[in-house]
């Protein structure tokens, strides 16, 4: 050993052992971190291996192992499970505010416009903007009342086509989509887009949101986004959703003003857009976003709840009866079950309840993320730890509700658990900062269609299909077989 590197060994060697020091500190620092308890987790993967098909499910079931809030490994990504109320309580409403941001997500990201839209945006002054423009002018009580004359155009026409059906089998699931679909058109839109093509943009839309990406968990996989063709359909996805709104706002920048009655949804967000005396200007691509956002939330979350409500009660006839009788004596021999009567109806209420309990359309609702380092039911969560709640867990646990897993609407009847954010227990839209503020929205189109299909028809199951309950897989929870039925006109 040279004398020139003794020197430089003595010389370095207090640096090498505070380094030494500090990564023991930081290592026993870690170490006393009262973590969650977590499943073991394989190299590089962590995780993702025991998520399967039905990842709702199989979080549900783990839970039963690890507690109602465990901390598991996707890919690189810690990723808290809420499985309980006390935990969504604690994650939703006691620090809502540090789990109010969302963790950045390559598909979204591609189809969102950067995630400018409401539901992917992370926290800060974009979001608070463009929620306070959706929940005051877009999706208020005054603006969802004005659009009810578009509700019942659309529920007449689809009750016309099941009675012109003349007793024949109708693919109840085709036309619930149609319906949701063209309600939401004329509202955001102005007119219906009815062609084959934009319900199969739609529905690609939602499957690519549903489809895991390698990349957003394991970053220096991301090549197998690229190789399996995942971020080469969502960019081809948003190329034509992105060109076909450009259509859209073209033809509303040229078109002549129908004043405040006639207004629609992108008329309204050109107007702020016009409007700089708010501070806040949206520019072309947050209205667009924005538009996307309000199509598959509006579409496809409020089709998926009436198609499970009907498919339940056409397998518990007697609540089908129930509800039948309660819409009989409200509706009094009148040609329609008007708006107005939608209130005199509670087993109508509980019946949604009821279906929206046991088939939440988005089960883990949107995963969230924590923005700081915060103590939750006695754990420590780091900052950057993704959360997903397992509302469809919650919504099923015998610790919150009687034989969970039974279709009984009238648990709701002297219940005030509802689903607005307040009771935890049930929580189909979300809660807190985070939660849908499309609810009001979504709920009159599904109790005036409800109401009404009832009143008007005697429906029965056709083929064995229907008695199917199989689940499709993606971000939103579809009946996996269409609802067939037979129509029978009530005299």
């Amino acid at each position: 050993m040279s004398f020139t590197f003794q020197i430089l060994l003595f010389s370095t060697l207090p640096f090498i052992l505070a380094l030494l020091l500090l990564k023991s500190w930081f290592s026993s620092s870690t170490s006393h971190k009262n973590l969650p308890p977590s499943p073991p987790k394989l190299p590089l993967i962590g995780n993702l291996h025991q998520l399967g098909s039905s990842p709702h499910r199989a979080l549900q079931a783990m839970a039963q192992t690890y507690g109602p809030l465990m901390l598991i490994q996707l890919g690189t990504v810690p990723v808290l499970v809420a499985s309980s109320v006390n935990a969504a309580k604690e994650i939703m409403k006691t620090h809502d505010l540090i789990f109010a941001s969302r963790p950045h997500s390559n598909i979204p990201n591609r189809i969102f416009y950067a995630c400018k839209d409401i539901a992917f945006s992370q926290y800060g002054e974009y979001w608070r903007q463009v929620k306070s423009i959706a929940v005051l002018h877009l999706l208020s009580n005054k603006r969802v009342q004005s659009y009810q004359h578009v509700r019942d155009d659309e529920m007449s026409l689809m009750m016309d086509k099941i009675l012109r059906a003349d007793g024949l089998v109708v693919n109840l699931s085709e036309l619930l989509i149609s319906l949701t679909n063209n309600v939401v058109c004329r509202v955001a839109l102005g007119r219906r887009y009815e062609g084959r093509e934009f319900k199969k943009l739609l529905e690609r839309t939602m499957e690519l949101l549903g489809c895991f990406s390698v990349g957003s968990y394991i970053p220096s996989l991301r090549w197998v986004d690229q190789l399996s063709g995942l971020e080469r359909k969502a960019d081809r996805v948003a190329k034509e959703f992105d060109e076909f709104l450009e259509g859209v706002l073209d033809e509303h920048c040229d078109k002549k003003d129908d004043g405040v009655e006639g207004r629609d949804l992108v008329d309204i967000l050109l107007e702020f857009q016009r409007d700089n005396s708010k501070g806040f200007r949206l520019e072309r691509d947050m209205i667009k976003a924005i538009i996307v956002d309000l199509f598959t939330a509006g579409t496809d979350t409020t089709f998926t709840s009436l198609e499970w409500a009907i498919t339940e009660l056409l397998r518990n006839p007697r609540a089908m009866k129930e509800l039948q009788q309660e819409v009989l004596e409200v509706g009094q021999g009148r040609s329609v079950i008007a708006e107005d009567d939608l209130d005199k109806m509670p087993y109508l209420k509980a019946v949604l309840k009821e279906a929206l309990r046991l088939h939440i359309p988005l089960p883990l609702l949107v995963p969230r993320e924590s923005t700081q380092d915060v103590k939750l039911l006695g754990y420590d969560i780091q900052s950057g730890t993704q959360v997903l709640i397992n509302a469809w867990a919650i919504a099923r646990d015998p610790s919150n509700w009687e034989e969970p897993e039974e279709f009984r609407p009238e648990r709701f009847l002297k219940s005030s658990i509802d689903y607005k954010g307040f009771h935890f227990e049930l929580l189909p839209f979300g809660a807190g900062r985070r939660g849908c503020p499309g609810i009001q929205f979504a709920m009159v189109v599904n109790e005036l269609v409800l109401a009404n299909l009832v009143y008007k028809f005697d429906l029965a199951l056709v083929g064995e299909e229907g008695l199917d309950m199989s689940e499709t897989n993606g971000i939103t929870v579809h009946k996996k077989c269409p609802l067939l039925v037979s129509a029978t006109p009530r005299s």
